[in-house]
């Protein structure tokens, strides 16, 4: 199993209620019933106020490699990852486990 780890950060001035964060949370939230390589799926808001923390989470997991691959290109992921480039930057980690 892979799991799939994506830390966001809305970019200087957006918040939480923005109507385009507000669709791209939505697309997110979608994705775990749309794409059937997804094994596990949740997303959340952060819930600290921490300096270092990120904004938003996805945690989530694949079976291998091949699925990860075909998670990433699904048009579905790549429609929400179109919004969220439109006021976030993020980090992710994939590791086996």
């Amino acid at each position: 199993m892979i799991r799939h780890l994506v830390l966001f950060k809305l970019n200087e001035g957006v918040e939480r209620d923005d109507p385009r964060v507000v669709e791209g949370v939505a697309a997110f939230r979608a994705l775990g019933g749309q794409i059937p390589e997804l094994k596990f799926w949740e997303c959340e808001w952060n819930i600290t106020d921490r300096p270092i923390a990120y904004d938003f989470a996805i945690n989530s997991a694949v079976e291998d490699t091949d699925a990860l691959k075909r998670y990433i290109e699904h048009p579905a992921h790549q429609a929400g990852v179109a919004l969220w480039r439109e006021f976030a930057t993020w980090v992710i980690a994939d590791y086996e486990f």
